[in-house]
């Protein structure tokens, strides 16, 4: 009895061991945190986005081409 208890013991340890080299590698985490970034207005829809994304226009920013085409043409 010992023995078979001993043997499934020993069985799900080292299947345990094999789940867990099959794991992808965790990411670490990034070493500097990220800034916080200036927001803008969509002057058409409104979305909020990142000044660095978005589109400037003569007044405005914009989240899109057509946004900004729509408004300054």
């Amino acid at each position: 009895m010992l023995a078979v208890l001993l043997g499934v013991w020993l069985w799900r340890k080292n299947r345990s061991d094999a789940k867990q080299d099959d794991a992808p590698p965790r990411r670490k985490a990034s070493p500097e945190p990220h800034l916080p970034q200036v927001m803008v207005r969509c002057a058409v829809c409104g979305v909020h986005l990142p000044q660095n994304e978005a589109l400037p226009g003569k007044k405005n920013h914009y989240c899109s081409l057509a946004h900004r085409q729509k408004l300054e043409g």
